[in-house]
């Protein structure tokens, strides 16, 4: 898979110590974001989803993983591949996504891997970054628009539509 890189104890992530990686490859292209070296999909380096994991599986005090980009989903299978493997060792995994949870339970529908990565994802930063939006006193987000879901919780209560599909 192709990644801009990983971030071994972050802090900022999500809660508790946090296993980062950082995708390569968003088709937002959201003005004012952070990560604006993860857009071009032909940039980054190549790694083996089994490198990352045993990165990921180094440190004994990790308490989660987040998948940030870039976009997760546009490398979907890979990140479910590791998201896998983080809650095999007992890890919550956390996905920021420019995309909304209703657009990939549609995606979902379409494609295999983002559908298991929306699976194994407990929870959920939706949202393009939107600069008229912007604020710093939310966790984890960095616009109003952006919102933290509970995706296992979301989907037994039906709150989107397609969400039997997941």
């Amino acid at each position: 898979m192709r990644i801009a890189g990983t971030v071994q104890d972050s802090i900022v992530d999500g809660p508790g110590l946090r296993f980062t990686v950082f995708t390569q490859g968003c088709p937002h292209g959201c003005d004012g974001c952070q990560n604006p070296g993860t857009h071009d999909p032909s940039g980054g380096d190549e790694r083996a989803t089994e490198d990352i994991i045993y990165e990921m599986l180094r440190n004994p005090l990790t308490d989660g993983l987040t998948l940030s980009g870039g976009e997760p989903f546009a490398q979907a299978r890979a990140c479910a591949e590791i998201a896998a493997a983080a809650k095999c060792a007992g890890l919550n995994v956390w996905t920021y996504t420019g995309y909304t949870f209703e657009e990939l339970l549609g995606m979902s529908a379409q494609d295999g891997g983002a559908a298991e990565l929306l699976r194994l994802t407990d929870t959920l930063v939706d949202g393009r970054f939107i600069p008229a939006e912007r604020t710093l006193n939310l966790r984890w987000r960095g616009s109003r628009n952006q919102r933290l879901i509970d995706v296992p919780a979301s989907i037994r209560a039906g709150a989107a539509r397609d969400a039997a599909r997941v």
